[in-house]
């Protein structure tokens, strides 16, 4: 419990940072920054190395990109049948198929299913998430964006180039290596920066004000991302496959968190609705500390 309030407190005081003036417009920018050069790859370095791989593993890894493929062809087919624009198809395909599996993926994670289950969110987000990101998501941008063509050295140095990666390459390699005793309770201190740190972040980045004229287009987004898509995923990992136990209980859990922050701004990137883009992560993080807790406790009746 006490994590869950962490979490609420921490992203209240985002907001109030941002409403006292205290802090520069995008004061955000640098809490991101050391969160994804330090905080994600020091917790990445801890977390993989006390997880232990087996075949198990690779269906939660395999979660984002099942979720994309699934994402990508639902707002296809609602954008040719409302007739949206390209831009807002395609940020739509960016922020509503892809889950926050990181920043507060791993909180939430923590808060829920305890610290043992970190690891495995660690890697449904960096085998999963952002590499759907880093290829097929890139992809999506460019296409859907008025320029620029995607290419394959494009993709593989923005893979390559994320520091959290190559920790989490880095970790793998590292599995067999002992750690000695300073080195865990560094890792250990650094890796804890990550929550109160994110959730700063995007409290800090919420605006509500540009709702008017977007309710419906954010209501299919964020319906598909908090209920249907992880819906789809628990018929197909618990239903068809017969999954039951932790592992899929937080892959599913996974699939219910909201709008990837990293997607989104890759979205406004290249120019995708950003006011749309900017609503879904706005509305859909707040939204999904009410919506996780259900699943949560759907999930709880798994054997």
């Amino acid at each position: 419990m006490s994590s869950v309030i962490l979490l609420m407190v921490c992203f209240v005081v985002g907001m109030l940072l941002r409403r006292s003036g205290r802090m520069p417009p995008n004061a955000h920018t640098v809490l991101n920054s050391f969160i994804i050069h330090v905080s994600l790859p020091a917790l990445t370095l801890i977390s993989i190395h006390r997880l232990t791989f087996d075949k198990t593993l690779l269906a939660p890894a395999a979660m984002a990109w099942v979720m994309f493929g699934l994402g990508c062809a639902f707002f296809w087919w609602v954008g040719r049948v409302m007739r949206w624009r390209r831009a807002t198809t395609g940020a739509l395909m960016l922020t509503g198929s892809l889950a926050n599996t990181s920043f507060i993926g791993v909180p939430m994670i923590e808060a829920y299913f305890g610290h043992r289950g970190i690891g495995l969110g660690i890697l449904i987000d960096q085998a999963g998430t952002y590499l759907v990101l880093s290829t097929m998501g890139m992809l999506i941008a460019t296409i859907y964006s008025q320029g620029g063509k995607p290419t394959v050295r494009a993709a593989a140095k923005r893979v390559f180039t994320f520091v959290p990666f190559l920790a989490f390459l880095l970790a793998l390699v590292l599995m067999p290596v002992h750690y000695p005793p300073w080195a865990v309770g560094l890792l250990d201190r650094l890796g804890g920066t990550l929550v109160p740190l994110a959730l700063v972040s995007v409290g800090y980045q919420i605006q509500f004000g540009e709702m008017q004229g977007r309710v419906t287009e954010l209501s299919i987004g964020l319906g598909f991302k908090l209920l249907l898509a992880p819906l789809v995923i628990g018929v197909i990992y618990a239903g068809l496959f017969g999954g039951r136990g932790e592992i899929t209980q937080i892959t599913i859990f996974e699939a219910a968190m909201p709008p990837q922050i990293g997607a989104a701004i890759v979205a406004m990137e290249h120019d995708l609705d950003p006011q749309l883009v900017t609503l879904m992560v706005g509305v859909g993080i707040p939204l999904s500390f009410l919506t996780l807790p259900l699943w949560y406790q759907a999930l709880s009746l798994m054997a």
